[in-house]
């Protein structure tokens, strides 16, 4: 029963978003092509997203083709919605005036073009989010940004004043279909030359076959001294079905395979020191941790054997998990390193100024770099995509921290 009123909310709604569209366009437009063509196009649109919707193979999971259908739907709908707001305040505007007009018993007309004015600024402002979209789906998924922040601790070791850390995450190489410019990502990763990197999860979007055809670009990731990972919330399999469930223990058991294959110590709820000049730091790195599902991280196993006093760098892919849990440990974790929120892959950015994301809604820490408690967590934005097959204003990240010594 509920899923027959999701369906009928879901149905008005694009009916509601269609009719305005289309309205809009009627009232700026008088050509039979152009009208006939814009339903042709929101046609052809609905028909492949519900037919690739009605063949998704839930074995398989999410699949390039799968995801495209996905953003051309998203593509199309969303700057429908800035013609639906602007059509439906006009309507409001309007059915106020012919109130107004029959209770003051006052004739009187609306002002000429007034529809036809805001049909254009609509069509206009939806065109925006259009264009976004189409060079998001294209190009942006590949907008490679590098962000360099450098951090100060008083309880930092002297020999570490300097050390430089590059954080990835969220590969998602079954998302992946141009090489060429995935090998651009990782040659710009590698020309950072940090001292260590860290990787905070996600390598696969459900299956470690998905990594088969990057093994060898990925294997070309370089760090001075040395590259950690961990495990992010997709490379459990869980979000795909499974013939038996001992292919999903296999699959798993190859995605943490494959983060050795190309050079990476994975952190299973362990921790390693890292050692210069007869000083350490400790590196801490847990299983994948979210607020409400997939609590597989240990953070007090992981953390056995450090003490107290040890700085320490935590690497854990939800950064729930440190709003929840790790900001307020009494055990200090000076630097938390997280990924997963993608920043929704789709938001406004500008740098210093402004940041807005739907995704703050779900996460409160849900890009850059935050700081409380005198403790500082980073969320990468992630350097692959997921679901959505682009970027909108929120780019691929690569980041750069530098430790200094207060």
């Amino acid at each position: 029963m509920r899923w027959i009123i999701r369906l009928t909310i879901l149905f008005v709604i694009v009916l509601a978003l269609e009719f305005y569209a289309f309205q809009a366009l009627k009232t700026v437009s008088n050509s039979k092509i152009i009208r006939y063509s814009w339903i042709l196009i929101s046609v052809v649109v609905y028909i492949n997203f519900f037919y690739v919707a009605i063949t998704y193979d839930k074995t398989q999971g999410q699949t390039p083709q799968f995801q495209m259908a996905m953003g051309v739907m998203l593509t199309v709908l969303l700057p429908k919605l800035v013609i639906l707001i602007a059509m439906f305040g006009e309507d409001i505007y309007r059915g106020i005036f012919k109130l107004f007009s029959f209770i003051s018993s006052e004739e009187t007309k609306p002002i000429a073009g007034r529809r036809k004015f805001i049909s254009q600024s609509a069509l206009f402002l939806a065109a925006i989010p259009f264009a976004s979209f189409i060079y998001g789906i294209i190009q942006g998924k590949y907008n490679y940004k590098v962000l360099k922040y450098q951090l100060s601790f008083k309880d930092l070791p002297d020999a570490f004043d300097g050390y430089t850390i590059t954080q990835i995450s969220d590969i998602h190489s079954g998302s992946f279909t141009n090489k060429k410019k995935i090998q651009y990502g990782v040659d710009l990763i590698n020309e950072q030359k940090s001292d260590i990197m860290l990787f905070t999860g996600d390598i696969v979007n459900n299956k470690a076959d998905e990594m088969d055809d990057w093994i060898d670009v990925f294997s070309q990731l370089e760090a001075k001294e040395g590259k950690y990972a961990i495990l992010g919330n997709h490379d459990y399999g869980d979000y795909m079905e499974w013939t038996n469930p001992q292919d999903k223990v296999d699959n798993f058991q190859r995605v943490k395979d494959i983060h050795k294959e190309i050079g990476f110590d994975l952190l299973l709820d362990e921790h390693r020191y890292l050692e210069k000049d007869g000083q350490k730091i400790a590196l801490v790195g847990v299983e994948n941790w979210g607020k409400g599902f997939n609590q597989a991280g240990d953070l007090e196993k992981a953390s056995s054997s450090i003490n107290k006093e040890d700085f320490k760098i935590l690497m854990s892919h939800d950064p729930s998990h440190w709003e929840h849990i790790v900001k307020k440990d009494d055990f200090n974790y000076q630097l938390t390193l997280s990924g997963h929120t993608h920043g929704l892959q789709m938001g406004i950015e500008i740098p210093g100024w402004f940041k807005w994301s739907p995704s703050k809604f779900a996460y409160k820490q849900w890009a850059g770099l935050y700081e409380e408690f005198g403790r500082y967590i980073n969320v990468n934005r992630g350097f692959g995509y997921h679901a959505f097959p682009g970027r909108v204003g929120i780019w691929p990240e690569i980041t750069v921290i530098e430790l200094k010594k207060a």
